[in-house]
């Protein structure tokens, strides 16, 4: 038997869950709170699904193999083109703008890095039939809400919001070509992580002049709305290109979120479909990868499924979230927490015991008992282990009272509590 799971695969051990089941709990109550519906589709897909988007190369990624049946398949890399999928295939029935939330399983084979496996779980959250920027605002605005649902603040994380309208505005006023385009995106989107004499060097040797180089690195540079604005003023078709960002930009701040979020046009996005505004969710510190990023891809539906509604999302994985929750906030495992480990003094008192665990566990309380008779120094060892917020002592004395000692294994104080008050409110 091997000792480990595959590389870039991970086991879940409870500690492990808990933690995932708090990040799923979380997402789902926000996309709750923003009413996105939940849906799924099958992890298992046919190959040309993910090859006609991206192109043959992505196969170098993908899990893929020919199953018993002659078809060739993939384990889903992502969740876009199932999404495009589903939608196609029941566009006319559902009402627009359509707002879905999915957490699948994805898988990559790829090298393995800090915050990147070949597994991991997903949020995607799309709007799909909406071309209004209050939309984009809308799926920046969940994005960050999530983050302060697991108690971080604008001093822990930061939505930095871009739009490629804007980058191609930018760029072709000041003299780049449609041509030099995606090898200047290519550069702004490495401008934060690659020395700019060798991004330089890169820009010569892709046929742009030095002026040019100039321009893509003055845009590169633009870090605030009344920046871009400005820079914006001075291009033909400046005014409009813009329109659409400070729109969202402004309904964030109406949210009450302006100080989560930046104007940053290093944000490029790498994917080739993103047509409009596009965000990276960053820890302030830049310790880590994305934790999120999305942003508008009006035309994906149509090339993916044939139907033409413009569409917007976000993913967010568990891998670089769980690094942050373990480093910045303490997580809420409530999911595991054990509000009572109940001990019995006595054999006696094994089979009260039994009778008072069953009846806190219908009234939603989580308790455990020792499963063989030990020494009550024994069974609060195992209660301080199990993490239990209290220990609940039956004794003689207290079975003859109609009580229970119930001793605070955090505070180390005790209390004798009637029965009957133990059952009905107390652990509420």
């Amino acid at each position: 038997m091997q000792g480990q799971a595959l590389p870039g695969f991970r086991d879940f051990y409870p500690d492990e869950l808990a933690l995932r089941n708090y990040i799923f709990a979380t997402w789902r109550e926000v996309a709750r709170r923003y009413a996105f519906q939940e849906y799924d589709g099958p992890p298992l897909e046919p190959l040309e699904l993910f090859t006609e988007k991206s192109g043959a190369e992505i196969e170098q990624q993908l899990y893929a193999f020919e199953d018993k049946g002659g078809r060739k398949v993939a384990l889903r890399p992502e969740m876009t083109p199932t999404l495009a999928r589903m939608v196609a295939a029941h566009a006319q029935a559902l009402k627009k703008p359509i707002r879905w939330f999915s957490i699948p399983q994805l898988f990559r084979y790829e090298r393995q890095q800090r915050g990147r496996l070949r597994e991991h779980f997903q949020l995607n959250m799309d709007i799909i039939g909406e071309a209004s920027p209050l939309a984009d605002a809308e799926l920046i605005a969940a994005a960050v809400d999530m983050m302060r649902a697991f108690g971080l603040g604008p001093q822990d994380v930061q939505a930095r919001v871009s739009d490629r309208r804007v980058l191609r505005t930018l760029l072709v006023g000041g003299g780049l070509t449609e041509s030099q385009l995606p090898a200047a995106f290519d550069a702004i989107d490495k401008s934060e992580r690659v020395p700019q004499d060798a991004l330089a060097e890169v820009l010569a040797k892709g046929g742009l002049a030095s002026h040019q180089a100039s321009v893509v690195f003055e845009v590169a540079s633009l870090r605030s709305i009344d920046g871009v604005s400005a820079a914006l003023a001075k291009v033909k078709g400046g005014e409009e290109a813009g329109e659409s960002i400070r729109t969202a930009v402004e309904a964030l701040r109406a949210m009450g979120l302006g100080e989560f979020v930046s104007v940053d046009l290093t944000i490029v996005r790498g994917l080739a479909y993103y047509t409009g505004i596009v965000f990276e969710l960053f820890d302030t510190g830049k310790k880590l990868r994305a934790i999120c990023g999305g942003g508008r891809y009006d035309g994906l539906l149509k090339a993916l499924g044939g139907v033409d509604l413009p569409a917007l999302g976000f993913g967010m994985g568990d891998v670089v979230l769980g690094e942050l929750l373990r480093e910045r906030a303490p997580a809420d495992q409530a999911s595991t927490q054990l509000d009572a480990f109940l001990i019995a003094v006595s054999g006696e008192d094994v089979a009260p015991v039994l009778t008072l665990a069953h009846e806190l566990r219908d009234r939603g309380v989580a308790v455990e008992y020792g499963l063989r008779p030990a020494a009550i120094r024994k069974q609060l060892e195992l209660a301080a282990a199990r993490g239990a917020l209290r220990a609940v002592i039956v004794g003689p004395d207290e079975r003859a009272d109609g009580a229970v000692v119930v001793r605070d294994l955090k505070a180390g104080t005790e209390e004798r509590v009637p029965m009957a008050k133990l059952l009905h409110g107390f652990f509420h």
